[in-house]
């Protein structure tokens, strides 16, 4: 009874804290992708998720195909989830952010990729389906095969429990909470006790305890250890934030106040240039000015003055240059070619036209100019 209380409060904590935490994980990554503390907040969601389904697990094989909960299967899967609960603890550890030395395993894990620690990992799994084999299938299904068990996972347990111990104290140190050192002392027996509390056979226990006594015992650390773990995580990832605020405003701080000398320098700097070239300020203006004039006669001298016969010339290329010779257009124009290509000479000095395009450019200037209102004659004719 006391067991299937406990998987039920477990079950229902561990799987709404998981997604709590999953949706703060989520948040924080589309604020900032690259940081280690975010990726950490997925792992240790993942820890708490994989608590409440084995108890999800257990309540379902308990209640619907009445699985004893101290039988083989139900003990194989603890070891199971543990297991992975350990997994995610171990992966998510690094993400622990502090200026302390890592502890030993934590500097071995962070030599390997995420896959090849599940790799490692998996491997541990496929010897703990192997024992749960053998002694499922077994004539002798006593505490003993159980136990045996479950002594595979303890070493991971205590190893992990141990790192995540150190690594919670360096962090807490290192943001002033060293008054959280008691309550993670206080998680790490708590696992002692509840891992010690899985190898023990119960009919050694009941020489000092009572059965009823010793499973409340197994319980109470079992829940204690667990939403210990959740509240530690909540501080961890609240003094986080503050951590990250507080020093992303000091970097701002930072970067502003050498923003600010440097504006300074430049202005200084600036001062100093516009005083020692005032004079030459004022020659370049007084340079200006002279250009300035000499660009306007030299504006005035350009504009081209056309005769009116020179206009008519003009007009009479553009309606029928593309058709007609300049020999065909003198004598509609009456004069001789020679006399017809005089002007042209002097239309193209006047307008700095040279090169073999000559006429088509003629041509072009006098549309662009709305000179073919001069022509007189017609390309009909």
């Amino acid at each position: 009874m006391l067991a299937t209380v406990s998987y039920y409060i477990t079950a229902i904590v561990c799987c709404i804290a998981a997604f709590v935490i999953q949706r703060i994980y989520y948040k924080e990554k589309s604020n900032n992708e690259s940081s280690i503390s975010v990726q950490g907040i997925k792992w240790f969601a993942l820890a708490i998720f994989s608590w409440g389904v084995g108890a999800l697990i257990n309540i379902i094989l308990i209640g619907f195909f009445n699985v004893s909960s101290q039988g083989s299967l139900i003990i194989s899967l603890g070891v199971f989830f543990s297991l992975l609960n350990s997994l995610f603890i171990l992966m998510s550890i690094p993400s622990i952010e502090h200026y302390g030395k890592r502890n030993l395993v934590i500097r071995i894990v962070e030599r390997f990729s995420n896959k090849e620690v599940f790799i490692l990992f998996g491997g541990i799994l496929f010897m703990i389906s192997s024992v749960f084999l053998i002694s499922f299938y077994s004539n002798n299904q006593d505490n003993a095969s159980s136990n045996v068990i479950w002594l595979i996972d303890i070493p991971f347990s205590l190893l992990v429990a141990f790192a995540l111990l150190q690594e919670l104290n360096k962090a807490f140190k290192n943001r002033g909470m060293r008054f959280m050192y008691l309550p993670t002392f206080a998680l790490f027996t708590l696992i002692v006790v509840a891992v010690t509390h899985r190898i023990i056979p119960i009919d050694q226990a009941v020489n000092w305890f009572s059965e009823t006594t010793w499973y409340l015992i197994g319980v109470i650390s079992g829940l204690s250890f667990k939403f210990l773990f959740i509240l530690l995580f909540i501080i961890l990832l609240y003094s986080w934030k503050l951590l990250a605020e507080k020093e992303e405003q000091q970097s701002e701080f930072i970067k502003t106040k050498a923003s600010k000398l440097s504006l300074e320098k430049e202005r200084e700097s600036i001062l100093i240039a516009n005083e020692s070239h005032l004079d030459t300020i004022k020659h370049l203006k007084l340079d200006l000015n002279q250009q300035k004039k000499k660009y306007k006669k030299l504006k005035k001298a350009s504009i081209v003055e056309l005769s009116d016969r020179q206009k008519e010339v003009l007009g009479n290329l553009g309606v029928c240059g593309t058709q007609k010779s300049y020999t065909e257009i003198a004598e509609e124009m009456h004069i001789s070619t020679d006399g017809l290509q005089a002007h042209i000479y002097q239309i193209k000095k006047a307008l700095n036209i040279s090169g073999s395009d000559g006429k088509e450019q003629l041509m072009q200037y006098a549309k662009d100019k709305n000179l073919l209102e001069f022509a007189t004659i017609s390309c009909d004719s």
